[in-house]
């Protein structure tokens, strides 16, 4: 099993939150994201501790290969590790965006993936709020007149959040994270956002910050659904799937007892993602303990893991299934 060393975004609407949930201690104000587990180019997670101490994945991919990342998952992405795990602390509105598909990442950008996502609140200040697909059919033009004339948010749905929910964001989908949401975000290994509408905010150089219209107008999904937020009830002390898609499958874990998970017909590597509390992650390979804030890379090559709370303990895994 392994542990990385965050990577931690200083962006111009950043908030306080992301230090302490991990237990850090940082002179850096703002810091509005961070990668827990990344193969981007660029932003490649380092290894923290361990035998490939100081190693990136991208590096560890190389050695161990479908040992690491399941012989499958190897075949299909080679040694680009294919999600990109993120803590999200908003303390003012994201900008509104939306990602392309793989087919038209490929042809505007060099071959690269594009991003579906998913969105597991971990905290939210009273009123905190997200937003998340079309609440009326508009057409691309229409799009781009509202764009224009800043009335885009007023077709756009807007839901209050709590700890807990959960959204699935498709490629296509607009959306944009509302100020006082804290989450966890799992997505594709893709860095390509079309921003939208960013309220005229100025960036950290005080300056505006790009849009992208017309990217945007081509990549958005233009459906409107009764219902954008993913519904579940979740059983203690069990494996809750909350998201299956081809790019991951995600599943959420409250626990106050020992929980055990057989992974030999999982030809994957498994992301933990610990939301809440304090415990150990045991696997045949060895026993890790692990806290809120932290990520841990389960190996393909492990059979099963077992998660020991120490009282009570919440964590989000995710894998290609």
């Amino acid at each position: 099993m392994y542990k990385f060393r965050p990577i931690l975004k200083t962006i111009v609407w950043g908030g306080e939150k992301i230090a302490p949930f991990k237990g850090i201690q940082t002179e850096q104000e703002h810091i509005g994201e961070s990668w827990e587990l990344s193969g981007v180019k660029g932003n490649e997670s380092v290894i923290d501790g361990g035998q490939y101490d100081g190693k990136t994945i991208t590096e560890l991919a190389e050695t161990l290969k479908g040992a690491l990342l399941g012989e499958k998952v190897y075949a299909a992405t080679g040694t680009q590790f294919p999600l990109l795990i993120k803590f999200i602390d908003a303390k003012s509105d994201l900008s509104i965006q939306v990602h392309p598909d793989d087919a038209l990442a490929a042809v505007r950008h060099n071959g690269s993936k594009g991003k579906t996502e998913m969105w597991y609140v971990v905290g939210a200040d009273e009123g905190a709020h997200l937003l998340s697909g079309l609440k009326k059919e508009i057409t691309p033009e229409e799009y781009v007149s509202r764009v224009g004339d800043a009335t885009i948010t007023d077709v756009l749905t807007d839901y209050t959040v709590a700890p807990g929910d959960v959204f699935f964001l498709p490629a296509g989908r607009i959306h944009a994270i509302g100020a006082g949401s804290f989450i966890a975000e799992i997505q594709q290994t893709s860095d390509i956002t079309y921003r939208i509408y960013d309220y005229g905010r100025l960036g950290l150089d005080g300056k505006p910050r790009e849009l992208h219209t017309e990217l945007a107008k081509d990549a958005i999904d233009y459906s409107v659904c009764d219902d954008y937020r993913t519904h579940y009830e979740a059983k203690p002390n069990a494996e809750n799937t909350i998201v299956e898609c081809r790019y991951f499958t995600t599943s959420l874990y409250e626990m106050t007892e020992t929980v055990k998970k057989d992974l030999s017909s999982l030809d994957s590597f498994v992301v933990v993602i610990c939301t809440a509390g304090t415990g150990t992650v045991t696997t045949d390979e060895g026993t890790m303990p692990v806290r809120q804030g932290e990520t841990i890379l389960i190996p393909a090559s492990a059979k099963e893991v077992t998660f020991t709370p120490e009282g009570n303990l919440t964590v989000l895994t995710s894998c290609i299934a």
